[in-house]
């Protein structure tokens, strides 16, 4: 007998955990768009620093839509929490899915603003081992790059380089978190079990925004099958 999933977007930040946090949503839920804040221009993610054509092509990956908004801090709980009505509402959503992993102020302040628009809140990933958490991501198949860091723990040489055992293993010894939980370090996925192609990103430099180094990317218009 067929049982109805009930149907939760992702609060995607094009890093590893929303992605791995995604993957075992899937088990429970009908995952039916992906939701990101932007910056007030639009110009770039709130979370990563990524921009929207890049997103999007992940997002075209997945197969999912992408459903944003933009924002400066001032209004940022008014602005997500619109952004929820307004995905939840157009894809019949009923649950957010989320891929922190602490602190305890977050996960409460997203299951006030899920809660005030009817939505409950899904943490996956929390309080499970952040190395633990970056391994399961390898071991599931997971790909990505280091796209951001932040300047006060690591360089910029740091940027664009893939993300594997050696690398966290650096990461650690640098008293860097495996996960880069306390903003160290964001990654952006190139591949992961269910998405229709992998992704190729070209790398066009390096940019500075709030205290971060941002590699900058570009998507070519031809994807790499998989």
């Amino acid at each position: 007998m067929h049982i109805q999933k009930n149907r939760a977007l992702v609060s995607w930040s094009g890093g590893k955990d929303c992605c791995l946090a995604w993957a075992r949503a899937r088990e429970s839920f009908e995952v039916v768009g992906l939701v990101t804040m932007m910056t007030e221009d639009g110009s770039r993610s709130r979370s990563h620093g990524l921009r929207p054509d890049v997103l999007k092509a992940q997002a075209d990956a997945i197969g999912l839509p992408l459903i944003t908004t933009n924002a400066a801090w001032g209004s940022y709980e008014a602005e997500f929490s619109n952004l929820l009505a307004r995905a939840s509402r157009d894809l019949s959503a009923t649950h957010v899915v989320f891929g922190d992993v602490f602190p305890e102020p977050h996960r409460q302040w997203v299951e006030r603003v899920c809660s005030g628009r009817e939505l409950t809140a899904v943490e996956p990933l929390w309080a499970e081992s952040t190395d633990s958490l970056v391994r399961e991501f390898l071991s599931r198949g997971g790909q990505a790059i280091i796209a951001t860091v932040r300047d006060e723990v690591l360089d910029s040489r740091w940027l664009g380089r893939l993300l594997d055992t050696r690398a966290i293993e650096e990461l650690t010894s640098l008293g860097v978190d495996p996960c880069g939980e306390r903003g160290e370090y964001h990654t952006f996925v190139t591949f992961f079990p269910g998405f229709r192609h992998s992704l190729i990103p070209r790398h066009l430099g390096a940019a500075q925004h709030g205290g971060c180094s941002l590699l900058e990317l570009d998507i070519p218009a031809e994807p790499v099958r998989v």
